[in-house]
């Protein structure tokens, strides 16, 4: 249920990602912190509210924890759905390119 809001957060921000604006895991402070900054309404904002903790510095510098051991692994399965993401868009990317595209020529 969590992961698949955050696949849709992610779905629809895909062009920043393929444009190079962001990456997956920005995105995930981004969505996480949407989430926490207002009430929670439904089932996935209450989670997230109970489980994850965002901390920010002014520099934009961010770290996502885990209230709880439920928490940890909810944070553990977010950050690897991201990084799994941005590779998948990668090899997307990647599957119709040849060695000569990255030659000096």
């Amino acid at each position: 249920m969590i992961l698949k809001e955050f696949s849709k957060y992610l779905q629809d921000n895909k062009e920043r990602i393929t444009g190079g604006q962001t990456t997956a895991v920005k995105l995930l402070a981004a969505w996480v912190r949407e989430i926490v900054y207002k009430n929670p309404k439904g089932h996935v904002d209450k989670i997230v509210h109970t489980e994850i903790m965002l901390a920010e510095n002014p520099q934009g510098d961010f770290f996502i924890v885990g209230k709880s051991e439920s928490g940890r692994v909810l944070v553990n399965a977010l950050y690897n759905f991201a990084l799994s993401y941005e590779n998948y868009l990668m090899s997307r990317w990647l599957s119709d390119k040849k060695p000569d595209d990255f030659g000096d020529n």
